[in-house]
């Protein structure tokens, strides 16, 4: 995987020490561990591994009380996504934050049910062109065929099962290849869902109204920010629609670098869709909030060229994060702005055709509209491991008392160990604790508390 990757022979020393940080597994799918290595090695932030093993601890811990931080400390988890999702807990976090994961538990066998269903050919045919175009050079997607083209056919033709009268848009394969970058093709489809019907619903049906009035939405917000960009494009009758509808559709994944579009996504998927506007907001006044800049681009075409090709220092992840960060756009300005836009829309177009729901600004709006409950938000591992540090119940030490009275030979022959071949050894260098011989690992249904088994290698 390494190999495939490119990544230069000098990094492998800092794969080799850094695969040893926990990661979580998900069911036939090893490609978050895949990307976990490679999103840190082509970080332009370099993260000390003991404050980035800080950090997964405290994700470990809000992920196993997700309802309580979401009430009661909301404001932590969006400071812990404004820093960044570990890589190795990006997708089950990005499950929780969407909702995703309580769509999945309230829908049990529908994503199995539309995967086995033919689809229409309409969409398929469409979908199976768009393949190879999303993220040709990355190794999940760039053999045709492959395991991950396969996933990224189930999931869109899923969707447009899901969503007969959306169907499919073109926009929607780079989120969803994103996606299963990080996470099973069954999360990877809820997530979607998600995103297309609280993040950014209307965006993918046909007109495109919604992203219009965003662009509009865009616009007058620019004003405020950078009146000297905001003349230049209105001196020009350069429309939003003209250098937005990417950026917001694809949510920048085409746009930024991938380090960049990491940490975008964390904050997008806890604080909603005010966070596209403000890296908008922020290039525009980068690449035009100056009479210096606007020399080079003195008509339509310029600026248009200037806006495909934005400068690199500009989309470099840790000045974009604190741009973002620092500029104040909030979801009241969004609404505001939205129901002025949309007034002038009537006034000019008529009705909407295409009647979406309200959108949902960030994880906790989701939350607070449809309360989960703890058994759609309880953790489902596959693979589970038992502690030999975990204190033991009462049960577990009569089943000790009863092994102890067995001879040798047959406690030998009820422990199976692991093939060798699945053995991952995680266990750090100065790890004082002795390697084990055997590890016992069942299958469940459920997820145990920390204190009795360790779910996590």
């Amino acid at each position: 995987s390494l190999y495939f990757t490119g990544l230069p022979c000098h990094k492998y020393r800092e794969v080799t020490q850094y695969s040893k940080a926990i990661v979580y597994l998900y069911e036939n799918n090893l490609f978050a561990f895949i990307g976990y290595i490679v999103s840190y090695l082509h970080s332009a932030e370099e993260i000390p591994i003991e404050v980035l093993r800080q950090r997964e601890a405290k994700w470990l811990e809000m992920l196993n009380s997700w309802d309580k931080w979401m009430a009661k400390k909301h404001k932590k988890v969006k400071e812990r996504c404004q820093k960044g999702i570990p890589p190795s807990l990006r997708g089950r976090a990005w499950l929780y934050l969407t909702g995703g994961k309580v769509r999945r538990e309230q829908n049990q066998g529908k994503f199995q049910e539309l995967d086995s269903q033919p689809g229409d050919p309409k969409w398929i045919d469409i979908i199976e062109r768009d393949l190879h175009r999303q993220f040709p050079f990355h190794e999940m997607f760039a053999a045709r065929g492959g395991h991950g083209q396969q996933d990224l056919l189930r999931v869109l033709k899923a969707y447009t099962l899901h969503r007969p009268e959306e169907g499919y848009c073109q926009a929607q394969a780079p989120i969803a290849a994103v996606l299963l970058m990080h996470m099973p093709a069954e999360d990877a489809f809820w997530v979607l869902v998600q995103i297309c019907e609280k993040y950014l619903p209307g965006y993918y049906s046909t007109g495109l109204e919604a992203i219009q009035l965003d662009g509009e939405i865009l616009y007058a917000l620019l004003r405020r920010v950078s009146p000297v960009a905001h003349r230049h494009l209105k001196k020009h009758k350069l429309e939003p629609i003209l250098y937005m509808t990417e950026w917001y559709m694809c949510a920048f994944s085409r746009t930024l670098p991938w380090a960049s579009v990491l940490r975008v996504w964390d904050m997008f998927l806890c604080e909603g869709v005010k966070i596209l506007f403000r890296v908008g907001l922020v290039l525009l006044k980068c690449m035009l909030g100056s009479q210096e800049k606007l020399k080079a681009c003195q008509g339509l075409y310029e600026t248009m060229e200037l806006l495909r090709a934005i400068q690199p220092q500009y989309m470099q992840e840790v000045f974009l994060v604190h741009e973002i960060i620092e500029l104040v756009v909030s979801e009241k300005d969004i609404e505001k702005e939205h129901h002025a836009q949309l007034r002038r829309w009537k006034e000019t177009h008529g009705d909407l055709h295409c009647k979406s729901p309200p959108r949902m600004h960030g994880a906790k709006a989701i939350m607070t509209a449809e309360p989960p409950s703890r058994q759609d938000l309880r953790q489902r591992p596959t693979i589970i491991v038992e502690s030999p540090l975990a204190p033991k119940t009462v049960g577990e030490r009569e089943e000790d008392a009863k092994e102890s009275g067995k001879t040798e030979e047959e406690k030998q022959k009820k422990t199976i160990p692991l093939p060798q071949e699945t053995v991952i050894p995680y266990r750090l260098p100065t790890d004082p604790s002795p390697p084990l011989k055997h590890v016992t690992v069942q299958g469940s249904k459920e997820s145990l508390s920390s204190a009795e088994h360790d779910t996590y290698l």
